[in-house]
């Protein structure tokens, strides 16, 4: 069986956990943050779970 590639635009963006689950970040915390509530901007800093409809499609993306 060869080896697959890991398809590195995805590596960049999502990560596995110790128990297999997808992690990821948010969006909307580039720019334009002076128009957005401090809880708001603290709250898209935290990393959270891959919604379950789309783990399938990732982990064929990122298999190690």
């Amino acid at each position: 069986m060869p080896k697959l590639k890991t398809h590195s635009g995805a590596a960049k963006r999502f990560k596995k956990t110790g128990t297999g689950k997808i992690k990821r970040g948010h969006a909307y915390k580039r720019h334009i943050l002076t128009s957005k509530g401090t809880k708001r901007k603290r709250q898209l800093d935290k990393d959270v779970m891959l919604d379950k409809a789309d783990v399938p499609k990732i982990k064929r993306m990122i298999p190690y």
